[in-house]
């Protein structure tokens, strides 16, 4: 290990230098408080901290650090121990670099216009509540995170923090694999989400995007693809979800106007349930998805609420059981969704083990023939399509 022999060049060096690292390890508890560019310029450059702390500290701008593997912060979650933290800058640039066995990955408190891009972050072997955030992003704007993979971590947290894209990421073996509080006008693209106890969890968010994505495979019995709760002007678009517990959560706000969630052109595919609304169906724009392979399309938890003002049309459900004789690829009737008081899985979870047996199947069959108690129609679709 070099002593602390990289802390002196840094101290030593103009504003503006770029430090090329030759392979080795160097001693961490870095503290970086000029603009500078450090980059290893061969594989094999490592920043050890000592257990203790955070590995580097960045309290200035532009700086850049790239092709990096920075290790072993320290254990304490109240002294958010990181790979690196970053105070109050703007325009850095962290690439290419490998954080390992540290708590938090990175920890941004006011950071406005930097990327964070092609990184692997992960966290140390804790029990994963026990592990810290990949990023912790607080009060920071204007910051782009693209192509990182970050897998075995507890979560990723934008808190107050708007106006940042997130991109092209892959999410492995997380907990919230992306948690937004309060942030609004974000944009969430192209990422891969997988084996995360939730993909993407929403909360009283404002203006948020999220197209493209797959959010597939959310594990445990409560695994959840998104929930987008108290969320305002939401578009969902592009995006495939498939083989989680639940694909989409839905809980409105109490008080809301006009059309907040505009659900476009996903497929929603082999899901225990497609669309899950927390008491009351409202305000929802639901148009050209794929709806198919579920267990449940679409799930009320609370049967005295009430559904109001959506557009629902043009997608494809198939259990829709209709027909289209002048084959427009529309149905001549309506695709309407009941909830049936004998669907005893929405009480009982244990009976949703013989789900699809063939005593299930001729319940269900019966209860839609003849229901003995008036269903409730959950949602209707005015023009479900024959073909996806």
């Amino acid at each position: 290990v070099y002593a602390n022999i990289l802390q002196e060049t840094i101290d030593k060096a103009p504003p503006g230098s770029t430090l090329k690292l030759p392979s080795g390890i160097y001693r961490g508890k870095l503290i970086i408080n000029k603009p500078i560019t450090i980059i290893g310029k061969e594989d094999g450059v490592v920043i050890q901290g000592d257990g203790v702390g955070k590995v580097i500290t960045i309290n200035s701008s532009n700086v850049v650090l790239k092709n990096l593997v920075i290790t072993g912060s320290g254990n304490r979650m109240e002294n958010l121990d990181s790979a690196i933290a970053m105070n109050s800058v703007k325009d850095c640039k962290i690439s290419h670099c490998k954080i390992l066995d540290s708590l938090y990955g990175i920890d941004m408190n006011m950071v406005e216009t930097s990327t964070i891009s092609n990184n692997y972050i992960t966290s140390k072997k804790n029990e994963i509540s026990l592990r810290g955030n990949a990023l912790k992003i607080w009060y920071s704007n204007n910051n782009i995170i693209k192509n990182n993979t970050i897998e075995r971590s507890r979560d990723v947290t934008l808190t107050y923090a708007s106006h940042n894209t997130i991109e092209g990421n892959t999410f492995l073996h997380n907990r919230l694999a992306l948690h937004l509080s309060k942030s609004h006008q974000n944009m969430i693209k192209n990422n891969t989400f997988k084996y995360n106890s939730v993909g993407i969890l929403l909360m009283g968010v404002n203006d948020i995007n999220v197209t493209g994505n797959l959010i597939q495979s959310s594990k445990g019995a409560a695994g959840i693809a998104v929930v987008a709760d108290k969320v305002s002007n939401f578009l969902f678009e592009n995006n495939s979800v498939k083989y989680n517990a639940k694909a989409l959560y839905i809980d409105a706000k109490r008080v809301e106007r006009g059309y907040q969630r505009f659900i476009k052109n996903n497929q929603i595919l082999y899901n225990g349930e497609a669309l899950h609304f927390h008491s009351s169906i409202k305000n929802n724009i639901l148009t050209h998805n794929v709806i198919k392979g579920n267990m449940d399309d679409v799930v009320k938890d609370t049967r005295d609420s009430y559904t109001a003002n959506n557009l629902i049309e043009y997608n494809y459900w198939d259990g829709y059981a209709g027909f289209d004789k002048d084959a427009d690829n529309i149905g001549d009737t309506t695709h309407k969704n009941f909830q049936y008081a004998d669907q005893l899985w929405h009480y009982d979870h244990k009976v949703k083990f013989f789900y699809g047996s063939p005593l299930m199947s001729l319940i269900n069959f019966l209860s839609q023939l003849a229901p003995f108690i008036e269903p409730i129609m959950l949602l209707e679709d005015k023009k479900p399509l024959i073909h996806p």
